[in-house]
């Protein structure tokens, strides 16, 4: 294993990976079983080609996974990282944007269910602190499901300096909040946006919320307190998005 590479495990995170045509993919260890099922599956694609393929035992792979509590499915493999876009320059470019923001979330399924949200709806990009993205986890790239090779990942070394870098270049930023004035529904979602979503446990920042345009709720049974974040981020990207296009 070199420095700039690491492992993932489960059938979708590996697949994914080796479609990726600016994925590197080093090694691959295998199943019998799993073998069968990526020539089933891609009948018309030699994902195998030119990697280094390896035949274990389900119990070889156990030991890549035994401390996540996760299923490998019968695939690992050792990866190296994407070349990440830059967002000053990726805007420059771009218009009628949508990017997800995560201020401090920090659990790796949370983060990984949210990417696979992201990438499934189409949000344009994920902005995270450089710091608190857990780029090389198992659980994030099992739990997103492949998505990872299908979003843009922006990440920053502070998430305040960028959210005001963003107003000052059009964007409007939604902070996401059961205590929001509006509800998501009372919103026209044209133009450049930014979703903002606070930590799992504390919620947002009250420094953030300085830098927000508007707190809004998702208008949910009074009963219940609050929504998980990867629930309510997949609420958010569905709406925001078929609303969008419904303007266009």
């Amino acid at each position: 294993m070199n420095k700039s590479s690491f492992f993932i495990v489960g059938k979708h995170a590996v697949i994914e990976a080796l479609k990726n045509p600016r994925r590197k993919v080093l090694i691959i260890f295998l199943t019998e079983e799993s073998k069968k099922n990526i020539h089933r599956d891609s009948p018309s694609q030699n994902l195998l080609k030119n990697v280094k393929v390896y035949f274990k035992t389900k119990k070889e792979l156990d030991k890549y996974c035994k401390n996540d509590q996760i299923l490998h499915q019968g695939y690992v493999a050792e990866i190296e990282h994407l070349e990440n876009p830059i967002l000053k320059e990726f805007i420059k470019n771009n218009n009628n944007l949508t990017f997800a923001c995560l201020d401090e979330v920090t659990d790796p399924r949370n983060i990984g269910s949210i990417i696979r949200s992201a990438a499934s709806f189409k949000i344009d990009g994920l902005i995270v602190k450089d710091r608190h993205f857990p780029d090389e986890s198992k659980i994030m790239y099992k739990s997103a499901s492949g998505s990872l090779e299908h979003i843009n990942i922006f990440k920053v070394s502070n998430i305040n300096t960028t959210l005001k870098f963003l107003r000052e270049k059009n964007f409007w930023v939604y902070g996401f909040d059961a205590k929001g004035d509006k509800d998501l529904t009372e919103i026209n979602w044209t133009g450049n946006n930014i979703l903002l979503f606070g930590s799992e446990g504390f919620g947002m920042k009250k420094h953030t919320e300085k830098y927000t345009d508007f707190l809004v709720r998702i208008e949910i049974n009074k009963k219940i307190d609050s929504l998980n974040i990867s629930n309510s981020s997949a609420i958010v990207f569905h709406y925001v998005m078929k609303r969008k296009k419904d303007l266009d």
